[in-house]
């Protein structure tokens, strides 16, 4: 059976980043479950599997467009350090922002301490970066009524209650 819209499936999976470092994996875990065509994957990788069947192993080269989307300079800030009180503030450390008219929380993650000022990133940690996917597609079968209505996978490698 191919993979179309609709289909479950399951697959093992390696990211990558373009200088081959380790990204992600399912090594160790149950293979990772989706419902094609219903936007849960980013959609490079779901382009490439369309027509693929259980057995395949697929090398998906997804451009940032169409991973986690380009870097969005205006998601990056430099804030005065003496906004976060007495706290250490490392590289990589997370925070919750919301905007000024209290709309939307993001995650922002902090790439650059300066004199004075700390420089956060609001884009996806992953945006801007061309994703090298390798993956093993494990199963490929037609989703049910109730995981298309409910908008995910039961069972295995799916959602657990």
């Amino acid at each position: 059976m191919q993979i179309k819209k609709n289909s479950v499936v399951s697959f093992h999976y390696t990211l990558n980043d373009p200088d081959g470092k380790l990204l992600d994996t399912s090594e160790g875990r149950e293979a990772f479950a989706y419902i094609q065509g219903q936007s849960m994957i980013v959609p490079g990788l779901e382009r490439q599997l369309e027509g693929k069947k259980a057995g395949d192993s697929v090398k998906a080269v997804v451009p940032a467009a169409e991973g986690y989307g380009d870097l969005d300079p205006t998601l990056v800030h430099k804030v005065p350090s003496d906004r976060f009180g007495d706290q250490t503030i490392e590289l990589g450390m997370q925070f919750q922002a919301g905007n000024e008219d209290g709309g939307e929380m993001g995650v922002f993650t902090v790439i650059g301490v300066e004199e004075g000022l700390v420089v956060l990133n609001g884009n996806h940690p992953l945006a801007g970066v061309t994703l090298h996917f390798n993956v093993d597609i494990k199963d490929v079968r037609d989703a049910t009524e109730e995981e298309l209505s409910h908008g995910h996978v039961h069972g295995e490698g799916g959602h657990h209650h």
